[in-house]
């Protein structure tokens, strides 16, 4: 079930929120240092992290999904985001070099059908990078914040999703060590926590970051496969590529 967007920009205008937001988007530049002339999609509420590129992009756009709901950005200028539905994106094929996606995994109910039509709208070689709750964090665990909602998950069972969608991981990272807590004090120390954390508590961060790429002559081989083994259900009747009911009917006249 999608958070509204309400509760999303309401929490990143908080003291805490304003922190999340700092030090998950210090890591994306990590992973991301340069994107000059590439477009870039975020999905999801992606946009408190896509300021930092919008000099030296080529293209940034938004979408929030239809259950979600839709607010405007940038405050100033035309807006870049559009309301559409995560599984139909509104964009040709191949239009995008890089897709970040926040706040979207966890929640939506047509995962794999999102992630295909992702993997459609990204160019040959095109990067995802996927931001979710850490399950052995602290943040999942609290409802306090939009990441103690929807469903969390561990390094692998992110990289297996991935995997199985037709893209392949590349690099993973971790952000906020920080615990979630309002307190003035904790928060003066956001910058050691995310420190030491990353140093000696890698396990426990609050977010996952997975950068992956498009793998283009997997989806070919898979489609090859597929039409081999149609081309040989066809051609050798009662043979063990038929369906199981065309074998028992050939067997019994």
């Amino acid at each position: 079930m999608w958070l509204d967007v309400s509760d999303l920009r309401r929490f990143y205008q908080t003291p805490l929120g304003q922190i999340a937001r700092r030090l998950i988007r210090r890591q994306i530049r990590a992973i991301w240092p340069n994107l000059g002339g590439q477009r870039v999609l975020a999905i999801g509420y992606g946009t408190p992290f896509l300021r930092t590129y919008l000099d030296e992009a080529e293209r940034v756009s938004a979408i929030m999904p239809a259950a979600q709901g839709v607010t405007r950005w940038p405050p100033e200028g035309p807006g870049l985001v559009a309301l559409a539905d995560e599984t139909e994106l509104p964009f040709a094929e191949g239009a995008f070099d890089r897709v970040l996606l926040v706040h979207a995994v966890e929640f939506s109910e047509h995962l794999r059908p999102m992630l295909r039509e992702i993997w459609r709208v990204l160019a040959g070689g095109g990067r995802l990078l996927v931001v979710v709750p850490n399950r052995r964090g602290l943040w999942a665990r609290l409802e306090r914040t939009p990441f103690g909602h929807g469903h969390p998950y561990s390094p692998w069972q992110l990289e297996t999703l991935l995997g199985d969608c037709l893209f392949l991981p590349t690099r993973a990272e971790a952000a906020l060590y920080l615990p979630p807590s309002r307190r003035r004090v904790m928060l003066r120390l956001a910058t050691a926590w995310e420190r030491i954390g990353g140093r000696w508590a890698r396990p426990f961060s609050g977010v996952l970051l997975t950068e992956a790429e498009k793998q283009v002559y997997a989806a070919t081989a898979v489609g090859a496969s597929r039409r081999l083994l149609r081309r040989r259900s066809a051609a050798v009747p009662g043979s063990a590529f038929q369906p199981r009911r065309a074998r028992i009917s050939a067997a019994n006249p």
